[in-house]
């Protein structure tokens, strides 16, 4: 096989999309619209990406710091042919315009292309010449038409500005994808001239003049249409995001994964499921998140970069946000794991209970409304309704560290850095400050003083009270004086 490199355009301005943002960075599922495609070239067995940019040049490097990736500035924009121009004349500097490379030519705004439509591309030029991929689509609006011959050689391409009331009948597209002998192609780049209503160099004219040439120009249709959607505005972001989101779903049912409502769930391209896991409507995934084999996740949960291991349980409304839970964990509803949560098997985590940076051991409990951040629980801990670890002292951040069998009732506030010990209980509503150790009870709240009578009392004040007033009214409102609202 040849080798396989990719040449990607990306110096369109997109100013479609009423945005500060470079129109290939703007995301689809999570991914931006580069992303997608250079995972798709990849995929094909591209060693190398030669990417053209031109608007925004600075924020798309930086948000692509890939290894495999080179970049090609296109100060002057002057068409597709041009940026082509600009990167074979790197390529030449580089001394890389070899005979034995099969480059593919692609747009950085068309996400929906696959590696595998990419691949019989390149399979179609290395065995003939040059190909391209065309779509069929049921109304082409303003793409390129395509002309070809019944065994399917090309004979014209024509851009929508430039094409004839009968040209723009054909359904056939365009699909902005290619695949060339990178040095055989080189003349016919060469020979590009601006003869269009907009004065700018085409490449799709190098094919035509190929074809006229009596190269052996293939067309080879796309699996699916969408593979030939391009994002030029915000209802084309939309579209790709939905039919992506099809994709992934579709996937994950092949793979035996349980969706009860397709249409309303969104899962990440990076997220990894294993088979009998159950996802509710409502359901986001997305980041690097796995769930392992039998988890349930219940409507409008929400998370990103976690791990869950086996039989986890998500009630609805939770949030798991770089959290990493056991096997057989219950979360929520309503709970929130932040980063650096850790549980290990069994553990509960109930509702309205947040977990920051800390570890649940093995079978511990957090039922109700607490918080637990910066700390260390112990196997088999019940932290109780109303429970706080006070991590923030206003300048920095303490650890609080619990044992194993512990009981911390309920609305303790644990004042870290602080610890308690192993069996130890902590009776509700104390303030703990000092250490606790094993097999202690840890009281730290004000006596109790019962006023016996008090509330008879002062019920009979107040009624004497009232009675004195309605008698003697404040000589301000016998006399008419306004009343002083401060």
């Amino acid at each position: 096989m040849n080798r396989r490199i990719a040449i990607v355009l990306a110096a369109g301005q997109g100013t479609r999309m009423r945005s500060q943002r470079p129109k290939v960075l703007h995301e689809i599922c999570g991914r931006p619209s580069l992303g997608w495609v250079l995972e798709a070239c990849r995929g094909a067995g591209c060693e190398a990406i030669h990417v053209v940019v031109g608007a925004g040049a600075e924020q798309v490097r930086g948000a692509f710091p890939d290894a495999d990736l080179h970049w090609i500035e296109q100060r002057e924009r002057r068409g597709t042919g041009h940026a082509v121009q600009i990167a074979f004349a790197s390529l030449a500097e580089q001394g890389a315009l070899d005979q034995a490379t099969t480059a593919l030519i692609v747009y950085a705004d068309n996400p929906l292309m696959t590696a595998a439509g990419l691949q019989r591309l390149a399979e179609v030029s290395e065995r003939d010449w040059a190909s391209l991929a065309v779509a069929t689509l049921d109304d082409p609006g303003a793409l390129g038409r395509v002309e070809r011959d019944r065994e399917g050689r090309l004979l014209g391409l024509v851009e929508f500005a430039d094409a004839t009331a009968e040209q723009r009948a054909i359904r056939q597209v365009n699909a902005g994808q290619y695949a060339i002998p990178l040095a055989g192609f080189a003349p016919y780049l060469e020979r590009l001239e601006p003869g269009n209503a907009q004065g700018e160099l085409y490449l799709t004219d190098a094919f035509v003049h190929a074809a006229r040439d009596g190269r052996p120009v293939r067309c080879v249709d796309l699996e699916s249409p969408s593979e030939a959607w391009g994002i030029n505005d915000r209802s084309d972001l939309a579209k790709a995001h939905a039919e992506f989101r099809r994709r992934i779903v579709a996937d994950l049912l092949r793979s035996g994964v349980t969706v009860l409502d397709p249409d309303r769930v969104t899962i990440g391209p990076d997220v990894r499921i294993a088979p009998d896991v159950v996802l509710h409507p409502g359901v986001w995934i997305g980041g690097e998140t796995t769930l392992g084999a039998g988890c349930v996740v219940h409507q409008g949960a929400w998370l990103r970069d976690a791990h869950l291991d086996e039989g986890v349980e998500v009630h609805p409304y939770s949030v798991l946000d770089g959290a990493r839970v056991g096997a057989g964990c219950a979360i929520g509803p309503f709970a929130r794991l932040r980063p650096g949560s850790e549980l290990a098997e069994q553990v509960r985590v109930g509702n309205f209970v947040e977990v920051k940076k800390s570890r649940l051991g093995r079978g511990a409990k957090a039922n109700h409304l607490a918080y637990v951040g910066d700390a260390e629980v112990g196997e088999r801990t019940n932290i109780g309704a109303g429970v706080v670890t006070c991590n923030y002292d206003g300048h920095r951040k303490h650890r609080t560290e619990i044992g194993d069998d512990a009981f911390v009732g309920s609305d303790t506030m644990l004042v870290a850095p602080v610890s308690v010990g192993s069996r130890s209980i902590t009776g509700a509503g104390s303030v703990i400050t000092d250490d606790v150790p094993d097999d202690s009870l840890a009281l730290g709240r004000a006596r109790q003083r019962n006023l016996v009578g008090w509330t008879r009392r002062s019920a009979a004040q107040g009624e004497e009270k009232a009675s004195s007033e309605a008698s003697h009214p404040p000589q301000r409102a016998q006399t008419g004086e306004p009343e002083d609202d401060r």
